[in-house]
Parts: structure tokens; sequence; C-alpha cells
């Protein structure tokens, strides 16, 4: 009961507040209506008619104490008049029950109320002329009918105040949301000037609203800019450092170069390789292509040049099914770095790769498959850390990596609001790899 109450509230702040805001007014409405009805059209009602079926009461009291029928209609017909009574003695064509309208709520008590205070009440009309009561009577000469005014046993216009009630409270309401609406604009800015920031976009914000709203957007704006100053700050710094481990680097290449060429030679020559290898890797990890600025891609079109690119190599790779979501926004540089890194994982350990792309409303899916022998879903979480390599045996000599790879497409997917995730590939039965991106 509980999920299905929650299934159907809405979920946005603004939904929510607006609920707040109009349910205790519906409350408040049908419960001041149910009052008023039960007191206007029962007791007002009731008191209304009680005085007039005296005063009929008194009308019936002189027909019935008259000799005759003349002498009836002519002691009646004064008193009537002065009680604003219309009098026919004897009346014709009596309905053979009680009618009133549908809505006719104040009715029901109407003839209720005469037929308790009054004996000999043979019908009561409500519904032929809505603007009167038509009674008949029982006396010693016939049917008498009474006519007289519908206002005079109950109030006129009784709903009135009921549209005014609701009118008023729909009005108050729609001046409300107005102003709440305005206090939630400025709340929904900070959250999509969030949102856009983790997925690596920095979009113009300024702070707005009220007091709380406006020091939550302030701390927003110093968290994004300390963050902005440590990237850059990591990102210069890694690169000075790159430049300065290059320049030995360099300079034992040179010297290695002109030593004899041997067995010796050639394993320091693969070793200050893989140092230049292991110190752009961890380059391009810490760095993440954070500097790289967002815009407006076609992900059909970058997955073929990482495709063309993979087969200029003469990489065993195929391309899948290619679904077109349309441009959307990524660093294209770093997400080519991160599908080739996925697909250089893929052919590391297996013999063939397949490179595909389909996507949601949500996000637009990345994925790489191959036929290697995967990864257990125990060790897929740690397989994405950072210098973490689950084949300890492997030698990095041989074409083993420093533990990157994954790291780096895993990070690159985070900064794009999106996942790295791994699973088994159905079609090729080795390591399935997809790198979900926000749209």
């Amino acid at each position: 009961m509980n999920m299905r109450l929650k299934s159907i509230l809405p979920r946005s702040l603004f939904g929510r507040a607006v609920l707040i805001l109009a349910l205790p007014v519906i409350v408040v409405q049908l419960i001041v209506s149910v009052a008023f009805i039960q007191r206007h059209f029962e007791a007002v009602t009731f008191q209304m008619t009680s005085g007039v079926a005296i005063e009929i009461q008194t009308v019936l009291a002189q027909i019935d104490a008259a000799p005759d029928i003349n002498a009836a209609r002519a002691a009646s017909a004064p008193l009537a008049s002065a009680l604003q009574l219309q009098l026919t003695l004897p009346a014709t064509a009596v309905p053979a029950a009680d009618s009133r309208g549908l809505i006719d709520y104040s009715g029901r008590r109407v003839i209720l109320t005469l037929r308790d205070k009054i004996k000999g009440v043979l019908a009561v009309d409500l519904s032929r002329d809505t603007s009167k009561v038509q009674a008949y009577f029982d006396t010693r000469f016939g049917p008498v009918l009474v006519v007289l005014e519908r206002a005079r046993v109950s109030a006129s216009n009784p709903h009135q105040l009921l549209v005014w009630m609701v009118f008023t409270s729909a009005l108050m309401t729609f001046i409300a949301y107005i102003f709440l609406r305005n206090q939630l604009v400025p709340i929904t800015r900070l959250a999509l000037a969030a949102e856009a920031f983790g997925k690596g976009q920095t979009v113009p914000y300024s702070p707005r609203g009220a007091t709380e709203v406006r020091a939550a957007g302030n701390a927003f704006l110093n968290m994004r800019a300390r963050i902005e100053r440590q990237i850059e700050t990591r990102t210069l710094m890694l690169s000075g450092v790159s430049h300065d481990l290059r320049t030995p680097l360099t300079r034992l290449k040179l010297g290695l170069s002109f030593l004899p060429e041997d067995d010796e030679t050639r394993a320091l020559q693969q070793d200050v390789a893989d140092m230049e290898r292991l110190v752009s890797e961890f380059l391009a990890f810490a760095r993440g292509d954070a500097m790289e600025e967002a815009e407006l891609v076609d992900p059909v079109a970058l997955v073929q040049k990482v495709f063309e690119n993979a087969r200029r190599m003469q990489q065993p790779v195929s391309l899948g099914p290619l679904d077109a979501p349309g441009k959307i926004a990524l660093r294209p540089h770093a997400v080519t770095r991160a599908l080739e890194n996925l697909l250089g994982n893929a052919i590391r350990y297996g013999s063939r790769a397949q490179i595909s792309l389909n996507f949601s409303d949500r996000a637009v899916r990345f994925v790489v498959e191959d036929d290697g022998p995967g990864i257990p879903p125990d060790g897929r979480e740690r397989a994405m850390e950072p210098f973490e390599r689950l084949d300890k045996a492997r030698n990095p000599n041989q074409g083993g990596g420093v533990g990157l790879g994954l790291a780096i497409a895993a990070d690159i997917a985070r900064s794009h609001g999106g996942v790295l995730r791994l699973t088994e590939s159905e079609a090729l039965g080795g390591l399935r790899a997809e790198l979900s991106i926000a749209r």
C-alpha cells in the first residue's frame, strides 16, 4: 500500500509543493461545504419551513371551521392574502406523490417538515415551478392547493456561498502557485547546474531566491571553483612531473643508442620504453582530459573513427549495431581515449573484439566485447581500480598493461555523469564493457 501510494505521488519538488499547498485547501473546502450544507439546508430550512407551516395551519383551520365551501373561501381569502399564500379550493389534479429536483437538497427537508408539522398533507410539488412551493392538503371540503414563494422556506440562491468560496480558494491557490513557482525556480536552476557539473559541463549560474537557496548556491559555486582549481593544479603538476621524467628518459635512450647492441642493451631499452609507457598512462589517468571542453558530437561518427583507427593498426575489430541518437554533449578526445583503452584490453586478452553503440532516453552506451577469458563477477569492481591487475603473474613485457586502462575509462565515464559496467558478453563469450554516458 505504501509503495502504491508513493508511485502515484509526484516525484518533483514542485509537484510535491503544489500538492502540499492544494491538498489542505481541498480538504478545508470539503469540510466547510459539508458543514454548510448540513447547517444551511437542514437547520435553516427547517426553521423557515416550520414558520410557514404555522401560517398554513391557521388558514386550514379557518377552512375547516366554515359551514360551507363558499364561507370557507370567504373566510380564508383575506388571511391567505395577508400571509402571501395563494389558495385554490377545491384543487384539481392532485399529484400522486411528492416531487423535487434531483439536486434540490433543501427540498427534502421542506417536504419532511411540512408533513411533520401539518396533518393531511396530500402532496408537495417542488419540481413543476422551482420558484414556487405547491402543497396539497386535505380539508372537509376537498383538497386545497396552497402556493407560496420558495424563498419563504429556504434561502434564495443557497449555492452562492459555495461558488464564492470555491472561486476565492482557486484564486488564492493560483496566486500561491505563482509565488511558489518563483521560489522553486532557483532550486531547479541549482540542481541543473550541479547535474551539468557532474557531467563535466560548466554552465553559468548565479545564486537567486530565498536566503537558504542563495547560501546553497554560493556553497555550490565555491565547491565547483575548488574542484576546478584542484583539477587544474593537479594537471599542471603532473604535466611538469611528466616533462621532468621524460628528460632523463630521453637522455637514457640517447645514451643507450650509442652502446653496442646486445641482449643487455636491448633489455635496457625495453625497460626505458616501459617507463615511458608507464609515465604516459599514469598522466592520462591523473589528467583524464579534464581540461577538455564538452561539445556536441555525433557518437556514431566517433565510434566509426575509433573503428577505422583500429583497422589501420591491423587489429581484429568488427563493427556492431550503431543506433543513431543524434548529437550529444561530450568530450570527444576523452571518450575516444576510453574506447581505445577498452579495445586495447579486449584485443590484448582475446583474439577478436567488437564495438557497438545503443542508446535510451537517459544515456548513450558504447559497448566493447571480446572473446577472451573475461573477468569473474567478484573481481569486476576491483578491475576498475587504478594499477589493479587481476593476473598478477602476467608479464608486462609480454603484452600486459599497467592496470590503468579500465580505471581511465571508468573515470571518463564518471566525469560524463555515467558509469562503466563490466558483464559477460553474450555475443562473443568474453568480457562486455559498457561505457554509459548520460544524455
